[in-house]
């Protein structure tokens, strides 16, 4: 426990530090964000911010997490270091991301190809060493399980490679979806607090009841739960310093950097914890905004190539069903100030955290 708190704390000063040291030197390096020319006009006074402040988040919670290991003399442990490596590497094909849209002065990046080539290999290495039987622990508990989870393993098991073609899924689906959320001052850094701060909650309870220990009906048999632990509060207190200044003013830009490597990480304590199919609950504001885009695109295409869309609907070919996607935007385009859209995105985040932190407890109290 002592690991944990420290790990937090220190995550949460060298990113509040390390930003605030950022700013000005990407700002002379000429890391400023472009923006979309077809976005809310509002955005267009945001161009030339500082972006790529993902790099500060991402280092600030490796080096908090090892500097807490060291401090307490623990050992990193497989699992841990397994949402390391699927954490850093997806801020490095983020980091490669933003960098083209800085270096060729445009809104886009990689190509969506590129971009999902890189996000799939990291996604596939992550998935095989965590089933891979070489990183079990001595009660032959590999870091993830091929059954499918809710909040905990259920009976019913997956093959190894259609448990690892899910994991794909979540991961590419997650860091995208953190990817859109990432649209207006504070909004992603925000939630990401909430949601890494309940998977603390969620490893630090499986460990008080972990089979290892308390073995019973209600136990969970997740490996290394307190190192995770360790890992989420580390994120946790690097959102949180980094918030500072990403906050409405926003004086940086998190990026691809941060947006992919966070919800590379969400998806990977999701995947490590047992509880896959419980992100959507914590991570219930992703899910929605990656819907609106999803659903704005979808009947954008079928009302131009389907006449029976339109007439059925009774719209016009092309129709949209937002004012813009992702959903945050259509908000700020029907008039909402944008701390309004980012508090109350807030709210709808910590609802749906709470909510599924009740329903992962309510799971326990059931089989207790």
């Amino acid at each position: 426990m002592k690991a944990i708190l420290l790990g937090g704390g220190l995550a949460l000063v060298f990113s509040l530090l390390g930003t605030r040291a950022a700013i000005p030197l990407f700002t002379q390096l000429g890391y400023g964000q472009e923006i979309r020319d077809d976005g809310p006009t509002s955005h267009h006074t945001k161009r030339g911010t500082p972006t790529m402040g993902g790099v500060v988040i991402i280092a600030s919670a490796v080096i908090a997490y090892f500097l807490a290991e060291l401090l307490t003399r623990q050992q990193p442990t497989a699992s841990s270091l397994l949402l390391l490596f699927l954490f850093v590497g997806m801020g490095v094909v983020g980091f490669l991301d933003d960098f083209i849209k800085i270096s060729k002065q445009r809104s886009l990046g990689l190509r969506s190809k590129a971009k999902m080539v890189g996000q799939t290999v990291i996604a596939l290495v992550f998935g095989f060493l965590a089933l891979s039987h070489h990183l079990a622990d001595d009660r032959g508990i590999t870091p993830a399980s091929a059954n499918l989870s809710f909040i905990r393993d259920s009976t019913f098991v997956l093959p190894t490679i259609v448990a690892v073609a899910l994991f794909w899924v979540m991961i590419t689906g997650t860091s995208n979806a953190v990817n859109l959320t990432d649209g207006l001052d504070g909004l992603a850094t925000g939630a990401c607090v909430m949601v890494f701060g309940a998977f603390m909650f969620v490893n630090i309870w499986q460990n008080n009841q972990n089979c290892a220990t308390h073995p019973g009906p209600a136990c969970y048999e997740v490996r290394d739960p307190l190192d995770l632990a360790l890992v989420a509060a580390a994120i946790t207190g690097a959102c949180f310093g980094f918030l500072w200044w990403n906050a409405s003013p926003a004086q940086i830009f998190m990026g691809d950097t941060g947006s992919l490597s966070l919800g590379g990480a969400m998806a990977g304590f999701a995947i490590l914890t047992r509880t896959e199919f419980l992100l959507l609950v914590i991570g219930g504001l992703f899910v929605v905004v990656t819907l609106s885009v999803m659903l704005q695109v979808g009947f954008f295409k079928a009302s131009r190539r389907f006449g029976v869309v339109r007439r059925v609907f009774r719209v016009e070919s092309g129709h949209r069903v937002f004012r813009m996607a992702p959903l945050q935007h259509h908000f700020e385009l029907i008039g909402w100030e944008q701390v309004t859209v980012v508090i109350r995105f807030w709210i709808i985040t910590g609802l749906c955290v709470a909510g599924g932190l009740g329903v992962f407890y309510a799971g326990w109290v059931a089989v207790a």
